[in-house]
This record gives structure tokens, C-alpha cells and sequence, in this order.
């Protein structure tokens, strides 16, 4: 009879191994180390500075849509790697294609920009108001 596992008896070994490591590493841990809770360890910890108010805050949107732009440029130029890579053996065609893609880039970071995205704090708009008219006097002139 073959003593050797098949393809599934390898995985489940090495499935079981990892939750051994896992389990004996959490559990290995808790004993070893001290368990001294006062109010000051439990409280919530912000940079430093003591939880003030509600979790429930409302964020300024400008956090998010700053973040987005990061990651959407950073993700894109990610994609320059494999191109600086193999550069000298793709040519021209190659060099061609990644100034479109840079021109792209270049693009929507003027649309962004010019659309005020960029800017951490938006000015408020001036709306200019008229003047008040004087009121119109009805009947004739004192004379």
C-alpha cells in the first residue's frame, strides 16, 4: 500500500499545522503575559489626545474625495513599473502609448484641480445682492 499523501491529505496537514501555530501562539501569549486592566488601558486611544464627544461625528467630505484622487494616481502609476521595466525591448510604439496613458493622468488632474477638488478649504461663493430700492411715495407732493 502507498504511504504518501494524495494532493488533499498535503493541503488538510498544512491546514491543521496553521491552526495549530495560530491557536498556540494566541494561547502561548495569553499566559505569558500580565493582565493588570485599570480605566486608563481601557479608554480610547486617539493620537495621544483624550476622546472628546461622539464617534458619531459628521466628517467633511473633502477627507474621502482626497483620498480617492491619492489612490486612483497612486494606483495609476503603479502601472508605470512593468513598462520602466522592459522598456528598451518594447520601442517606440511603447513609448507612444505611455505618453497617452501619462497624458491621461495629466488630464484628470486638471479636471480635478480646475474643479477645486485639490483645495482643502472651498472659499464660500460671494453673491453679490442689490440694492434695496426706495419705496414710491403715492399721492401728490406736499406744495
Amino acid at each position: 500500500m502507498d504511504q504518501t499523501l494524495s494532493g488533499f491529505g498535503t493541503v488538510f496537514v498544512f491546514l491543521v499545522l496553521g491552526i495549530v501555530f495560530v491557536v498556540g501562539g494566541y494561547l502561548t501569549a495569553r499566559m505569558l503575559r500580565p493582565s493588570r486592566p485599570n480605566p486608563e488601558k481601557n479608554s480610547t486611544y486617539e493620537c495621544g489626545e483624550p476622546a472628546v464627544g461622539s464617534a458619531w461625528v459628521k466628517f467633511n467630505i473633502r477627507f474621502y474625495v482626497v483620498a480617492l484622487i491619492f489612490i486612483i494616481f497612486d494606483v495609476e502609476v503603479v502601472f508605470l513599473y512593468p513598462w520602466a521595466t522592459v522598456f528598451k525591448q518594447l520601442g517606440t510604439f511603447a513609448l507612444v502609448e505611455v505618453l497617452i496613458f501619462a497624458g491621461i493622468l495629466v488630464l484628470g488632474l486638471v479636471y480635478a484641480w480646475v474643479k477645486g477638488d485639490l483645495d482643502w478649504v472651498r472659499p464660500t461663493p460671494n453673491i453679490p445682492k442689490m440694492p434695496e430700492m426706495p419705496a414710491r411715495r403715492s399721492g401728490k407732493a406736499n406744495g
